[in-house]
């Protein structure tokens, strides 16, 4: 009689109900543990045969009010497919229970049978009960939950593994449609927060023409740190998959990847079918957005356009700038109308062949504060060798347009992604080196016409033949600087980035190489070797002040000739007859210091050659793009 009560006692339990004989004890502050005890008085036989099924009992509440908790609105989508996956498995629990109950009515059922009959049920109870007092005392969601399903699942017999199994896969359910909307459309659809991509909203694509650091590509969207681990080894596959489809959505295109019942993500396992869908989709948005940037809005005819400007390409509007800008270029850099100089830019641009190129409209033009050489040291991400002596470099006490003025462009998105803040920051170090290179070329050019205007004179192995020399040399030094930045530099990096980007697979795999050419045109145009620099900027000093000076210098030697004349009425007799002794000495005077000048000038440039010789010549063993450059400087330093 004892043991039919009994019984009847531990099907109920195994509902999570109290019996007469059996009750329920819950540990003060902890919720997932829970005691069944069996009456004192009951027979000790039968209290060791009921302790047995206990476990079975305790698992069953554990996962019900689990189930009950679970399904609550802020638990997450993957919660609640697990906690919907147990309520079904519940349901077989319970069926299992009526069929025991339906079995003691006929009184077909001994408690060595009820025992006998639960036992399949107790590795999958207690295998589910472990999972819930972890997923519980973690708090897990999302990610978390299907990585320790998942790693569950590895333990255990075949039948605890197939059930975890099918739990972890009905967990991931929700998760994977999650997934599918985001390779598939480039939408987060992620009302909890589970998904392994979060989205900075706060990062709009406007700032990539402000922000040098561009976050907006690399942090818009990112990877969190929980992944499950079924797809850590193509999670930045499918970031990548998603940012391209969004932005396209963002171009005000309505991309979808075509979708299949193949290629549904509403499983995984062992024949790795989702890895497939996933590779089909990048594939996909991959192709559709690089074809979008090349052809619709032409990357490689603006990059072409960059080239004509800022890297002086098309260098007869600069030319004709250049003249008409000289006097608001003279002045000191905080003096300067900007726009006044862009309507001499636009001026130029319109009355030259760049008014044949449709994107020279997003030419603008700007005024730094800092040299070239200052804007270098501030840039926190650039390789600067010997960075230690870049922060020594002395800026000039008044800078004036000259060393300051740049070029900018109007770049909208989505082309942004790719010619950045920091990309255009790049091109516009590189232009006011060139621009500068150019201005003393030109300088060096005016003083030598002027040379050249008095050649008429009789002026061998005076000073202004001194004078044509240095100023020969002077000429070939530049000339050689900028054909090497020019021809050996800038056109071959081109050439190559441009054929890179024609067998580009991806947007990223042109941003590298777009971002490789610039950094290899910065190293190898000198930007990048602060000693190399400051040599080569001392010298452009040197050339700028002889070319300032060549006016003087001239008169000043054709006027002494002149006052022979007047005082002897011989021209060219080289000897000073004039009665006047002042005036004699006042001669004599100035062309000595015209002759002194001349070859201060020249001893300065020539030390100059000779310190930046050891240094090509020792930096070109290291970097081999130097060696032009050494041959065509030392070549200079070799006719002094």
């Amino acid at each position: 009689m004892l043991e039919l009560i009994l019984i009847d006692d531990l099907l109920f339990a195994l509902v999570g109900i109290e019996g007469r004989y059996i009750s329920i004890k819950r540990v003060h502050g902890k919720a997932d543990v829970v005691s069944f005890q069996v009456d004192a008085s009951m027979d000790l036989a039968l209290q060791e045969l009921a302790k047995r099924i206990f476990p079975l009992c305790g698992s069953y509440l554990l996962i019900d009010e689990f189930v009950e908790s679970r399904s609550q609105f802020k638990h997450g989508l993957v919660n609640h497919a697990f906690a919907a996956a147990l309520r079904a498995f519940l349901l077989d629990y319970q069926a299992m229970v009526a069929q025991l109950e339906h079995q003691f009515r006929l009184r077909r059922l001994s408690i060595q049978g009820l025992w006998f009959y639960c036992q399949p049920m107790m590795g999958s109870m207690q295998a589910l009960s472990t999972v819930i007092r972890k997923v519980s005392a973690n708090n897990y969601a999302g990610s978390a939950v299907l990585n320790l399903l998942q790693s569950q699942a590895m333990a255990g017999d075949s039948a605890v593994r197939s059930l975890l199994e099918k739990m972890t896969h009905s967990a991931s359910n929700a998760y994977l449609s999650i997934l599918e909307r985001w390779i598939y459309e480039g939408v987060i659809d992620d009302p909890y927060g589970e998904f392994f991509i979060a989205e900075n909203k706060s990062l709009q694509k406007e700032s990539l023409t402000q922000d040098y650091d561009a976050k907006y590509w690399r942090q818009r969207y990112s990877l969190k740190k929980d992944i499950p681990s079924f797809l850590a080894n193509i999670a930045g596959t499918i970031l990548t998959t998603g940012k391209y489809l969004n932005v396209m959505r963002e171009c005000g295109y309505n991309v979808q990847v075509p979708v299949s019942e193949n290629s549904k993500l509403m499983t995984f396992g062992s024949n790795h079918q989702y890895l497939e869908c996933v590779k089909a989709a990048y594939e996909f948005a991959s192709g559709e957005l690089l074809s979008l940037i090349k052809e619709k809005y032409d990357l490689i005819g603006k990059l072409r356009s960059i080239k004509h400007y800022l890297l002086l390409d098309q260098g007869d509007f600069l030319v004709h700038f250049m003249d008409i800008a000289r006097e608001e270029l003279l002045k000191k850099h905080d003096e300067i109308s900007v726009e006044k100089l862009q309507s001499l830019l636009d001026l130029a641009l319109r009355t030259t062949a760049a008014a044949a190129d449709p994107c020279h409209e997003d030419l603008t033009c700007c005024v730094e504060r800092a040299s070239v050489l200052k804007g270098l040291s501030r840039l926190k991400d650039l390789d600067i060798k010997n960075v230690s002596h870049s922060n020594d470099l002395e800026e000039p006490i008044s800078i004036t347009g000259l060393e300051t003025f740049s070029l900018s462009y109007k770049i909208q998105w989505p082309l942004s992604i790719v010619i950045s803040r920091k990309a255009l920051t790049k091109y516009q170090l590189i232009f006011r080196f060139l621009f500068h290179c150019k201005h003393v070329e030109r300088q060096l050019c005016g003083a030598w016409q002027m040379h050249q205007g008095v050649r008429a004179l009789n002026s061998h192995g005076t000073a202004i033949s001194r004078s044509s020399l240095l100023c020969r040399s002077m000429l070939r030094f530049i000339n050689s600087l900028l054909h090497y930045l020019t021809f050996e530099v800038l056109e071959p990096n081109w050439h190559v980035m441009h054929g890179r980007l024609q067998t580009a697979k991806s947007i990223d795999e042109v941003i590298q190489h777009h971002d490789f050419f610039l950094d290899k045109c910065l190293k190898e145009c000198l930007l990048l070797l602060p000693e190399l620099i400051q040599k080569v900027e001392k010298l452009k000093s040197l050339c700028l002040q002889y070319a300032a000076a060549t006016q003087w210098l001239i008169s000043s030697s054709i006027d002494i000739p002149k006052l022979d004349e007047q005082s002897d009425g011989s021209f060219g007799s080289g000897k000073l007859k004039s009665k006047n002794p002042s005036q004699v000495q006042k001669v004599m005077t100035r062309n000595s210091a015209v002759t002194d000048s001349i070859l201060k000038f020249e001893r300065e440039f020539n030390a100059e050659l000779q310190t930046l010789r050891p240094i090509l010549s020792s930096s070109s063993q290291a970097e081999p793009y130097l060696t032009h450059l050494a041959q065509w400087i030392l070549g200079v330093g070799n006719d002094q």
